[in-house]
């Protein structure tokens, strides 16, 4: 009996808990928790605690109850409606995470930037082998070089088709091979080869299933979106825009600087077939005729530089012939 009451005590306690936590943070990332060690979940809250954020583990459908009971307005009634009434606001934005609540999942409470946290989530990832069975979370290659196994062992490599050769008592991979394909089941002879090569594909971590922010509800590529990627696709909207403006002749300011050069070009044009002329068409016109006289004195001065050295080479070996000539008569003398 006094287990249940102590059960009881640490439910009523974690769904307070719960309960207040959705007025503190206004972000959150939905996280995997398969394969995951209790190690890596502690090792995990810790460096988030100095963060400011708060990894939340538990059941859903308790999650969820009080989740419903915050975002549920006071009724006159209720057992707890004056107490719930003094300190109760909308919070119109966390009705997004009931439905998020599927699965083993934890969430990764937070205000910070969300890729800080992801960073975070990934560096605490720990290396596994390759179990007969399992879908292998990625491509697998064996890499050319030597391997360290003895001649003997050479059936692993023939079953999986894989080119060796024998150097220095040790079998060498000659080239490189993919054993495993990501989505495929682990096979028996690909473990076991894996396992001798001492070699650890796979990682397991929490993985990002779903991102939260303020009410939105993302996937987890947002997170990957850097600055560099965002003015690549600006530039390239710049550019189909700019296109689109020039083919159509509807002028626009992506399309302004190069409506400008194309009429420059047609003026610079007009100077060279007539006697009018401008200031800047002046100075194209003398770097163009500067420009041949430059280029024509380079290879004069890169064909005299490759001659010197044929010469020289010509009488270096008209010279070494004739000492051989004459000094293979002197030895026989």
């Amino acid at each position: 009996m006094a287990g249940g009451k102590e059960r009881k005590a640490k439910k009523s306690e974690f769904y307070e808990r719960v309960y207040n936590i959705f007025d503190k943070y206004k972000r959150a990332l939905f996280v995997q928790c398969d394969n995951i060690s209790a190690r890596q979940i502690h090792n995990c809250r810790k460096e988030l605690r100095t963060n400011n954020s708060l990894m939340l583990m538990g059941k859903n459908t308790l999650i969820k109850a009080a989740l419903q009971k915050r975002l549920s307005k006071p009724v006159e009634g209720e057992p707890d409606f004056e107490e719930r009434s003094k300190t109760w606001t909308p919070l119109d934005h966390m009705e997004p995470l009931v439905k998020l609540l599927k699965g083993n999942l934890g969430i990764i409470f937070t205000n910070h930037d969300l890729t800080d946290i992801k960073d975070i989530v990934e560096r605490h990832a720990r290396e596994a082998p390759a179990k007969v069975g399992a879908n292998a979370q990625c491509d697998v290659w064996i890499r050319a070089g030597p391997t360290g196994l003895d001649p003997k062992q050479t059936l692993f490599f023939q079953n999986l088709q894989i080119p060796t050769k024998i150097a220095k008592t040790q079998i060498e991979i000659t080239t490189d091979k993919q054993i495993i394909f990501e989505g495929d089941k682990i096979g028996s002879n690909e473990a076991a080869l894996l396992q001798k090569l001492n070699i650890n594909p796979f990682s397991y971590k929490l993985k990002v299933a779903h991102v939260f922010d303020n009410g939105n509800v993302y996937s987890p590529e947002v997170l990957n979106i850097t600055p560099e990627t965002i003015i690549a696709s600006y530039r390239n909207v710049i550019s189909n825009v700019a296109s689109i403006s020039l083919e159509t002749g509807v002028p626009t300011k992506a399309s302004a600087p190069h409506t400008v050069m194309r009429v420059f070009k047609n003026l610079l044009a007009v100077t060279f077939e007539s006697d009018y002329t401008f200031e800047q068409a002046e100075a194209i016109k003398n770097a163009a005729t500067a420009a041949p006289a430059a280029a024509a004195a380079a290879p004069v001065e890169e064909a005299a530089a490759a001659a010197a050295p044929q010469e020289e080479e010509a009488e270096d070996d008209f010279g070494g012939g004739a000492a051989n000539l004459f000094g293979d008569d002197d030895d026989d003398y």
